[in-house]
């Protein structure tokens, strides 16, 4: 695979979100200098929700630039689409999408070893970000949703450094299959039973996987996407 050089390397703090004044970590700002990375993730980044976000299994999250344009070209111009880190990503690559990468993927980054652990589920923060109350449940449904990242060797990164991908782990596993389980194909017992015997996949989504095994129901997603408890 040829190396994939970074668009950007981002963090940021915990500042107010919305018009609620939320505590949030999303909003990040590209930087001109290395970093560490560690097990959380980037030297100076922050999460203001630590049960939901961060954490050794999403300690780095990878967004492509690539979908910037199509998201202008569905939602309209938006000041946030103006720079990067819309998405509260901390990696930004072009040439490097959900069709491209798999769960279990290896990557050397600078001198940190670093591993795809799942895809992104969308919260209601990216509404309030965006100023669209479906923000959320637009990236849900559209695949692009990005990807998160452990560290496997904590190292240094800087700006400029370049992904590449050393191990193939779970090939077949794609982002982009593993979000036609969870969120198309909800109830393929075939795939789930697959899917939960995945061991590099992020414990957490196997254990969705077995659960709508044993229930043959799909979990309710609306306190996610829209920060609010179902009303019926």
């Amino acid at each position: 695979m040829t190396r994939i050089p970074l668009q950007a390397l981002l963090v940021g703090e915990v500042r107010p979100l919305g018009p609620r004044g939320i505590p949030s970590g999303i909003a990040k700002a590209s930087v001109d200098r290395p970093l560490a990375i560690g097990p959380l993730g980037l030297a100076g980044d922050a999460q203001g929700d630590t049960k939901h976000h961060g954490g050794p299994e999403k300690a780095l999250h990878h967004y492509p630039l690539d979908h910037y344009l199509t998201w202008t070209s569905e939602i309209g111009h938006r000041d946030v689409l103006g720079s990067l880190g819309a998405f509260g990503e901390n990696l930004s690559t072009l040439g490097l999408t959900e069709e491209d990468v798999a769960v279990g993927d290896v990557f050397a980054l600078g001198s940190a070893i670093i591993e795809v652990s799942q895809g992104r589920q969308p919260c209601w923060k990216l509404n309030e970000r965006f100023a669209q109350a479906d923000m959320a449940r637009r990236v849900q449904a559209s695949g692009r949703t990005g990807w998160y990242y452990r560290v496997l060797q904590s190292g240094e990164v800087s700006p400029d450094a370049q992904l590449q991908r050393i191990e193939r782990a779970a090939p077949a596993w794609t982002i982009r299959r593993i979000w036609q389980v969870f969120y198309v194909d909800t109830l393929n017992r075939a795939e789930l039973a697959e899917l939960a015997e995945v061991p590099q996949l992020a414990e957490g989504w196997r254990r969705h996987a077995r659960r709508r095994l044993e229930t043959g129901s799909v979990e309710d997603w609306t306190s996610r996407l829209t920060g609010r408890e179902r009303s019926d």
